[in-house]
């Protein structure tokens, strides 16, 4: 049966950290997916060179989370997908860019602070479905753009074999500096 399991897991070493230090996004078809010929959830290259717009991030509000859900009478399973971002500071650049991604699906590649790599959306793509541009009463306060996105897939996000730029895609010189 193609549904037993086929090893258990020892405890954790305390040498991991949680957050999320960069997301890249892109609109351009990647082009057919080779997987690592022993581990299916791990990608090793696009076919396509697709291109690829890294955001940076800083702080703890940076998050991403994936549910899985099933449902035994309809006898169905999925994925939820659920990245959400902080970007600090107002500024004209950025807000053209997310007006631009909120209209647009891309596909995101989240990097986390252990150098994992996950594709959130490879087959159906994420959307923005909720955030707020923000400038708080006191000066502490936060002044920036909070990103709600989500993708709902069959499979659990993959990991990339190492990092982005080894399946071929290409990450743009082109940033905002706000």
């Amino acid at each position: 049966m193609a549904c037993d399991l086929t090893t258990g897991r020892s405890k954790a070493c305390f040498d991991n950290v949680a957050g999320v230090k960069a997301v890249y996004f892109s609109t351009e078809a990647l082009g057919a997916i080779t997987y690592d010929v022993t581990d299916t959830d791990v990608i090793t290259d696009f076919a396509g060179t697709p291109e690829f717009f890294k955001y940076e991030l800083k702080g703890n509000a940076n998050t991403y989370v994936e549910t899985p859900t099933k449902d035994i009478s309809n006898g169905t399973s999925f994925f939820d997908q659920v990245l959400t971002v902080q970007f600090p500071k107002l500024d004209k650049a950025t807000h053209k860019e997310l007006k631009l991604l909120v209209w647009a699906s891309p596909t995101v590649v989240i990097q986390d602070y252990n150098d994992n790599y996950f594709v959130m959306g490879l087959e159906n793509q994420a959307d923005v479905n909720g955030g707020s541009l923000a400038t708080g009463g006191a000066r502490g306060d936060f002044a920036g753009y909070n990103l709600t996105m989500s993708a709902q897939e069959k499979a659990p996000a993959n990991f990339l074999d190492t990092d982005l730029t080894s399946t071929g895609a290409t990450i743009s010189a082109v940033t905002i500096a706000p």
